[in-house]
């Protein structure tokens, strides 16, 4: 059964001190989520996590931790996540671009590819985090197919988010489909005209068919995500996303 879950980078800005990291987490919790993927937050400590989490009933899922965190500290990165009980090691974004300073598709084959096995041998599992330049080819080929192709399964999972696979010309659905096996946690946001962010079931995606392919792929976690609620309270954005999954039998 496919869990809801909350993306605290919707929440970011209530995030950047303990306090209101702390209070967010309550907030979320009080709409009925009961996992979170943590990002974008203030530093924290991993204790501390694993506190807040059990106060309020949640269950960290997934993290995007900074590059700079994964290439330099990994034992520690890893050793946290035990602490408060997560699985899954994310990043949340990278260039694919030759013409930037380490961003080319081979230093990434060449960076990610240890940090992955690395943690495998811990037990868990690196996620990668799509937008939409994966849906630029090179070699003939989409960067997200050439992942697919350059990592093994038991190496990295995708974060698949439904909003950057149709801002790069894909179908959210069709991809899941394509990734299956590979989708434990995937991020949930509609597409609205204007190539804007929007609550579920307030855009033009059709999730009907994105539950149904992510079920049949074997994902655990649907977590919700909005970078940008356009002056609304993030909260109750994710608050009416949570509706909107709960009305199809979801929790």
């Amino acid at each position: 059964m496919m869990k809801i879950g909350a993306q605290m980078y919707t929440a970011r800005e209530t995030c950047q001190t303990l306090e209101g990291f702390a209070e967010t987490l309550k907030r979320i919790a009080d709409i009925g989520y009961r996992t979170v993927q943590v990002s974008g937050t203030c530093p924290f400590e991993a204790e501390w996590l694993k506190e807040q989490l059990d106060k309020n009933g949640l269950a960290c899922v997934l993290t995007h931790t900074p590059p700079q965190r994964l290439t330099e500290e990994l034992d520690k990165v890893i050793a946290d996540h035990t602490v408060f009980g997560c699985d899954h090691i994310g990043l949340g974004w990278y260039a694919f671009d030759p013409e930037k300073d380490g961003m080319s598709y081979d230093n990434f084959l060449t960076v990610y590819g240890s940090i992955a096995r690395k943690i495998g041998q811990a037990g868990k599992l690196f996620m990668y985090h799509n937008h939409d330049q994966e849906f630029k080819k090179l070699d003939g080929k989409l960067v997200l197919e050439r992942l697919m192709e350059d990592f093994p399964v038991k190496d990295m999972g995708f974060t698949l988010d439904t909003f950057w696979v149709q801002a790069g010309g894909g179908d959210p659905a069709q991809w899941l489909e394509k990734l299956a096996g590979r989708i434990p946690c995937i991020h949930l946001k509609d597409y609205a005209y204007g190539r804007n962010m929007a609550v579920l079931g307030e855009g033009n995606i059709n999730f009907d068919r994105v539950l149904e392919k992510a079920e049949a792929g074997g994902t655990q976690y649907l977590l919700v995500e909005q970078d940008d609620c356009h002056g609304e309270d993030p909260i109750d954005c994710l608050r009416r996303s949570y509706q909107y999954l709960s009305a199809r039998g979801l929790n």
